[in-house]
C-alpha cells in the first residue's frame, strides 16, 4: 500500500487557523518533521491546502524513526577496514615516524639504537 511520505518545511507561524488547523491535521507540529499518512483522496486534499510548506513524496513503505534519522546521517567519509594490530606509545610512534623504515628493520630495532 502507498504512502505518501510529507515534511514540514516551512512554520506555519503567522498564517491562517484554517491552514495550521490543516497541519496539525496531518500532524505536522515542527519543521523537518516527516509522517506517512496513506494514499487517498482526503490525504491529497489536505496536502493541497498546505503545498507551499510541505515536501511530499510517495513511497511504497512506512519508515521507523531510527530509519529517518539514519537516512538524514551524512556519509563519515571513510570506513574502518580492520583495526591495527598493535596500539604505538607516543614516543615509539615519535620514533617510527623519525626514521626510514625498511622491510627488513623492525620498531624494535629502531628503539635499540
Amino acid at each position: 500500500m502507498p504512502f505518501f511520505r510529507i515534511t514540514l518545511l516551512r512554520s506555519g507561524i503567522g498564517l491562517p487557523m484554517k491552514t495550521r488547523g490543516v497541519l496539525a491535521a496531518l500532524g505536522l507540529n515542527r519543521r523537518m518533521k516527516t509522517v506517512f499518512m496513506p494514499v487517498t483522496s482526503d490525504v491529497a486534499g489536505q496536502i493541497m491546502k498546505v503545498k507551499e510548506l510541505v515536501d511530499v513524496e510517495e513511497v511504497e513503505e512506512r519508515l521507523t524513526k531510527a530509519q529517518i534519522k539514519a537516512n538524514r546521517k551524512p556519509d563519515p567519509g571513510f570506513y574502518v577496514e580492520k583495526k591495527a594490530s598493535r596500539s604505538f606509545t607516543v614516543d615509539e610512534f615519535a620514533l617510527f615516524s623519525l626514521f626510514k623504515v625498511s622491510n627488513s628493520s623492525s620498531l624494535a630495532d629502531l628503539s635499540d639504537q
